[in-house]
């Protein structure tokens, strides 16, 4: 079973990635990321997708899918590198949803 490590986002984030032999793809469409999604989904690949923030909102309905499954195609959100700070991942609305908002408050 082949596994991979993918990076997709803007050129700046990806440099890292590269640099440590990540296979990268840089400023991808929302559509070549559906692609490359629906092609992991197909395969018995197993794989770590890395997806930066403003990718991942767009990426489609094979994103949708992935989270569902759960299990070898594991996505991980990477903050925007401009607003880091302002960064909430979407297992908040979920964590707010089921614990309440308070779950997420800082605490001393």
């Amino acid at each position: 079973m082949t596994t991979r490590i993918i990076a997709m986002g803007s050129e700046a984030l990806l440099e890292g990635f590269a640099l440590l032999g990540v296979e990268t793809v840089t400023d991808p469409s929302p559509r070549e990321v559906d692609e490359l999604l629906r092609g992991l989904s197909a395969s018995d690949a197993r794989a770590l997708v890395f997806l930066e923030h403003d990718v991942a909102r767009h990426a489609g309905e094979a994103l949708d899918n992935i989270r569902r499954e759960g299990g070898r195609i594991v996505i991980s959100e990477i903050p925007p590198l401009e607003a880091p700070a302002d960064y909430r991942p979407p297992v908040e609305e979920l964590v707010m949803r089921v614990l309440g908002s308070s779950a997420l408050e800082k605490r001393p």
